[in-house]
């Protein structure tokens, strides 16, 4: 595929003096294989739980302007992962994600702003039929060429959000205090996108 020599060569300067060398506007499709969407948990009150999904698309739009880009994202639910299928099958439950009602959660966004040498990714978040807005830490990790002819772009972002926000509210009490599994989920994705053909 030929590119515009000046759109491969774009380096985009946000407000805050971020510079991206190598920059390039397209449509982008998540690389499943080189992709995670993960989560973590507390459990216990005195430990943590990672998580992921296994099943999930998306599509990043990056513009000439990096602020003006767009993400959107879906993740099949019933692809969780905790390394535990009696924990996976509660998660799936009425108790959790109540997946036979609500198979699906998406999230797509509504802006990015500088902040430092980073972004700022604003979205809504569609889970358990509750829509809320959420903001992520993102990172540029790069853009190159890959030895098949293509290109690729490298993204990672972070947050907190509480489930109890989107109506995920089971809670079993422990006689020493606390509950066994903790409202804050801290997600953590690491992205690889493929330039589309256009």
């Amino acid at each position: 595929m030929q590119y515009d020599e000046e759109v491969m060569q774009m380096t985009p300067v946000t407000e805050a003096g971020t510079e991206t060398p190598g920059y390039v506007a397209g449509t982008w499709d998540l690389d499943p294989v080189h992709t995670e969407v993960g989560f973590l948990v507390r459990h216990m009150m005195v430990s943590k739980v990672r998580g992921r999904f296994t099943d999930f698309k998306g599509t990043i739009h990056t513009e000439k302007s990096f602020l003006d880009s767009t993400v959107e994202v879906s993740v099949d639910l019933n692809s969780i992962d905790t390394d535990n299928e009696q924990r996976d099958d509660h998660l799936r439950s009425g108790d959790f994600f109540e997946i036979e009602k609500y198979p699906v959660m998406t999230f797509h966004s509504t802006g990015i702003r500088p902040k430092g040498e980073e972004f700022e990714l604003d979205g809504e978040l569609n889970l358990h039929g509750v829509t809320r807005p959420v903001t992520l830490a993102l990172e540029i990790n790069g853009f190159t060429k890959d030895p098949y002819g293509g290109t690729r772009s490298g993204f990672s972002a972070y947050g907190e959000i509480s489930r109890e926000d989107f109506g995920i509210t089971f809670n079993m009490p422990m006689d020493g205090g606390g509950v066994v599994v903790g409202d804050k989920i801290t997600i953590n994705i690491e992205v690889e996108a493929t330039l589309r053909a256009e």
